[in-house]
């Protein structure tokens, strides 16, 4: 063997649907000039539409992306050694922007926030922190497939799945916290936490107060820890109020506040994943300590945290950014709705995040996961639309898929649909030429049926 046991074990998920789907796209990217008959890449949760924001700002604010202070260029100064405590005016940006996103209804403290590359890293630095290996977290189904890969992978830690279903619109219950956990001790392992993303990827819900209530009082009463994944906070689009749970701590013990933690990152709020800003908040300051140091391993270069301490702290363009952001948001998924319900297939109502939760259930030949990977592959080899199946996320019931709608431009998405629509309208004409070849082969049944009757009667 050439590589370490750890590195050739098969924990990291890649031959997951969800990466092969990614894989197939990469062959044949669609290009509406070069490639107009390729995959469209509906896999993957980026936010693209409000670049242009960000470009005018950047236009507006030269010396930022100049690296330059007062007309001066600190080029040298953000080139050579930093600490892995990270740039304070960018600590201090990156709260305030964390605490506008929430309503202004959560403070945040700077010296309780470590830094990490993307929120992969923080999720992996919280585990590393919080569990040894063949400990095990609690993870509400349907999840996001790379967990599998961010919590598990190099850790050593064991996911179980908390199963929530259709039946309620998966939402998290009582009953199925305690059917994880005794799973769990079934197994021998040895519960740590819980997991959630808030708001959900891959369903795009927020969770409510009763949910949130609920996992706090069940984490009080075993002692043990919650995560929150709130990378999605600044993408709730409707009415429907996003609350951190952070903002729930208040009214708690001081000993189960010091169990709960949030990860965030600027890749989807911002629409920034290429440059990997993530954060872990702790009010632990054990945690913070401990993650501060394995931070180490997966830094923000002094560059990118200096040209984003500027944006952030541009109150008038992040005020600006959150408003406009949500409504493009809030207009681009109506879109994908509307012209998925044309075609007959609903969605999850959903008030946030870059994807819809599709239900397929009716397009399968079986009530089978067999038949929801038929589907896929029809969707990705003839449709040439990389989606993501929902037993990749391990949603209990087949047929649901996540379909991504932010990264593309709205001629893309349309096109899209209409592909989508050719599928479901084929499928239609096929069920309705067997049930005239059936009717037929009946029809021609009968006559020989009543011609040899009366034949007989003569």
């Amino acid at each position: 063997m050439t590589v370490s046991k750890k590195a050739a074990c098969n924990s990291h998920g890649q031959d997951s649907s969800y990466f092969l789907g990614w894989q197939e796209y990469e062959k044949n990217p669609y290009h509406e000039a070069t490639n107009p008959n390729g995959i469209i890449q509906m896999g993957l949760a980026e936010n693209q539409l409000s670049f242009d924001l960000l470009e005018s700002w950047l236009a507006a604010n030269p010396d930022a992306a100049a690296f330059k202070r007062g007309g001066h260029s600190i080029f040298r100064e953000l080139a050579l050694f930093q600490d892995y405590h990270g740039l304070p005016a960018f600590k201090n940006a990156l709260v305030q922007f964390m605490t506008e996103i929430r309503g202004n209804k959560v403070r945040f403290d700077p010296n309780n926030i470590v830094l990490t590359a993307g929120a992969t890293s923080a999720n992996e630095t919280l585990i590393f922190c919080l569990a040894d290996p063949a400990d095990a977290f609690l993870l509400p189904t349907p999840y996001y497939p790379g967990f599998d890969r961010d919590l598990k992978w190099r850790t050593g830690v064991e996911i179980v799945p908390i199963q929530c279903t259709s039946r309620n619109g998966f939402r998290i219950t009582s009953s199925a916290l305690q059917e994880a956990y005794q799973l769990a001790q079934n197994r021998n392992l040895k519960v740590k936490g819980v997991l959630l993303t808030n708001p959900s990827n891959p369903l795009g819900i927020t969770l409510n107060r009763n949910e949130l209530n609920l996992l706090l009082n069940f984490v009080d009463a075993k002692g043990i820890h919650l995560i929150s994944d709130e990378i999605y906070s600044g993408t709730v689009f409707d009415s429907t109020e996003f609350i951190s749970i952070m903002e729930l701590l208040p009214n708690r013990n001081s000993e189960l506040s010091n169990r709960v933690h949030v990860v965030y990152s600027l890749s989807k709020d911002l629409g920034l994943p290429g440059f990997r800003v993530g954060a872990i908040y702790s009010n632990n300051g054990s945690v913070v300590a401990a993650a501060t140091k394995m931070s180490s391993f997966g830094l923000i270069s002094s560059q990118t945290q200096y040209l984003l301490s500027a944006m952030l702290s541009d109150d008038e363009f992040q005020k600006k950014y959150v408003v406009e952001n949500r409504r493009r948001l809030k207009n681009r998924h109506a879109m994908l709705v509307r012209g998925l319900r044309r075609t007959g297939i609903p969605c999850l109502e959903s008030n946030s995040g870059l994807f819809c939760w599709v239900d397929m259930r009716h397009l399968l030949r079986s009530e089978s996961f067999e038949a929801e990977m038929e589907l896929w592959k029809k969707m990705v080899y003839e449709v040439r639309l990389n989606i993501s199946p929902g037993s990749s996320c391990h949603c209990v019931e087949p047929g649901w898929f996540r379909v991504c709608f932010a990264n593309m431009s709205e001629d893309t998405l349309q096109l899209a649909i209409r592909r989508i629509k050719s599928y479901v309208d084929s499928i239609s004409a096929m069920k309705t030429g067997n049930a005239r070849s059936r009717t037929k082969s009946i029809s021609k049944w009968v006559f020989r049926l009543s011609y040899h009757d009366r034949e007989r009667d003569r």
